[in-house]
């Protein structure tokens, strides 16, 4: 009997004990939970230095693994626990408040707890933007003016991108193409291309995941400043491109264009029968009549004898095209009476004329010339131009100024498809939805860009940093580079254009 109290006894010793336990677990818990949800140093927090544009890298150790921010004075470093450099940076400077950049977790340093506080939300919305599918739905319908943390009013969309150093001629590019409303909508929501599967080491995708979190950035009504730094798409620009575009060193916009188009389509999934996003909105096809030209060193007997050959014959193929080259004229060698170079201009449906059909054009390569003339075939949703002002030889990058005479709005582009094309496309009318503009010597130059915000209907003029309005007239006294025109789609597209 008495063995038996002595063992019951024990057992109430054990659960006093247990008891004690999950009360000093419940009573740390609430601690833990009273600290994490008051937490004495959030009046601490610096907004106006938060900067989450740049590579999300330790400022110490350069590595990009668990890395935070810290609130007070915007710097990154690696780690929590004790000795790490976030802790460290803690102790020394008393800047207690840090953000982990992957899990966008507050914590409070040294003490190592967690905050959990929702006013600190729009710190977490500014770092990664999130949008609905209504907000997506109403981006071009509204022109409401929006103020940045720093007191400067912006338009979501028309937001200056800072220029590195000599990375303009990619800023008007990714301005262009944020400013395309389909492109823009689908890379506003990161689950349209999450689910996309690459193989294992290809590093492609990182271009398709940058240029998304750039598109939510740029079009943020929330941002804390009215400008963004394009810094992290850059870096995969010059990764995917293997340095063939780089920060430091001007490039050709066009070249860029090309590349970029092409680079997202294929880490996209798109193939020439698969369709990505970039191909439903820029693709379009033509067809192509080539006729090989006898060597011109050769007497008129053998030209005559060749030409009757089967080689020689003209041959047609289709072609699809995500954008169209238009030739300048050659620019005058000399000077009028008044010692000065008249700026030669053309109307575009002059340059246009490549298309109708008839126009034949020589083609030279290393071994054999070529006449070609091109018809188009499918128009696209929307259409790019690129107005080839650079011609290159042996020496040095010749620019051709001649300006461009177009109209902004109600382009028919219907004269330049087929006969059975002309029966099938509903829609052939474009207006002008954005205009990158070379100033300057060819090798050295600055580029900006005209765009129109569909919600306002007015134009903005945007070069690197500086934005401002521009009257539709303005625009086409430029030497226009790269343009995007949008296929009017009903009756009622022709009134969106105000001001012109």
């Amino acid at each position: 009997m008495r063995e038996r109290e002595a063992e019951v006894e024990d057992d109430d010793d054990d659960e006093e004990d247990e008891g004690r336990v999950a009360a000093k677990i419940g009573r740390g818990r609430a601690a833990e939970d009273r600290r994490s949800r008051h937490c004495p140093y959030l009046d601490t927090i610096n907004r106006s230095v938060l900067d989450f544009d740049f590579e999300k890298l330790c400022s110490i150790s350069l590595s990009h693994i668990n890395v935070y921010a810290c609130l007070i004075c915007g710097k990154y470093f690696q780690g929590r626990g004790l000795k790490s450099h976030a802790y460290t940076h803690s102790v020394q400077f008393t800047h207690h408040v840090f953000l982990n950049l992957h899990t966008l977790k507050f914590y409070c340093l040294p003490d190592n707890y967690e905050i959990v506080d929702s006013s600190l939300e729009d710190i977490t919305y500014v770092l990664k933007p999130t949008f609905t599918k209504q907000h997506i739905a109403g981006l071009d319908k509204q022109g409401k003016l929006y103020r940045a943390y720093d007191g400067t009013t912006y338009l979501p969309g028309i937001v200056g991108l800072n220029n590195i150093k000599a990375n303009d001629y990619a800023n008007v590019v990714l301005q262009a193409f944020s400013n395309v409303p389909p492109l823009r909508n689908y890379f506003l929501e990161e689950e349209n291309y999450r689910g996309i599967r690459r193989p294992p080491g290809d590093i492609m995708f990182l271009l398709v995941q940058r240029f998304g979190e750039l598109m939510r950035k740029l079009w943020n009504p929330r941002n804390f400043k009215a400008h963004v730094s394009p810094h992290e798409m850059l870096q995969a620009v010059v990764l995917c491109s293997k340095k063939n575009f780089q920060i430091t060193k001007q490039g050709d916009a066009v070249d860029f264009m090309t590349w970029f188009l092409n680079a997202l389509h294929g880490a996209l999934g798109g193939t020439k029968k698969k369709k990505s996003i970039i191909a439903k909105a820029f693709q379009g096809s033509m067809r192509i009549f080539s006729k090989k030209l006898p060597h011109p060193d050769l007497t008129p007997e053998e030209k005559q004898a060749l030409l009757v050959t089967e080689e020689y014959q003209e041959q047609m193929s289709e072609s699809t095209f995500l954008f169209l080259t238009l030739d300048l004229p050659t620019a005058p060698l000399y000077k009028d009476e008044k010692e000065q170079l008249i700026i030669p201009q053309v109307p575009l449906f002059n340059i246009l004329g490549k298309f109708n059909g008839n126009t034949e054009k020589e083609y030279k390569t290393y071994k054999e010339n070529f006449l070609k003339r091109f018809q188009l075939t499918k128009l696209p949703p929307y259409l790019v131009f690129c107005i080839k002002r650079f011609t290159k030889n042996n020496f040095f990058v010749e620019k051709n100024p001649t300006i461009v005479n177009f109209p902004i709005t109600n382009v028919d582009l219907r004269e330049y498809l087929t006969e059975e094309a002309q029966l099938t496309e509903k829609h052939t009318t474009y207006d002008l939805v954005a205009n990158v503009v070379h100033d300057g010597k060819p090798t050295e130059g600055a580029y900006r860009i005209h765009v129109l915000h569909h919600g306002t209907g007015k134009w903005y003029e945007m070069q690197d940093l500086q934005v401002t309005d521009i009257l539709p007239q303005m625009i086409t006294l430029s030497e226009a580079y790269i343009q995007i025109w949008k296929r009017q789609e009903s009756d009622d597209d022709t009134n969106n254009h105000t001001g012109v």
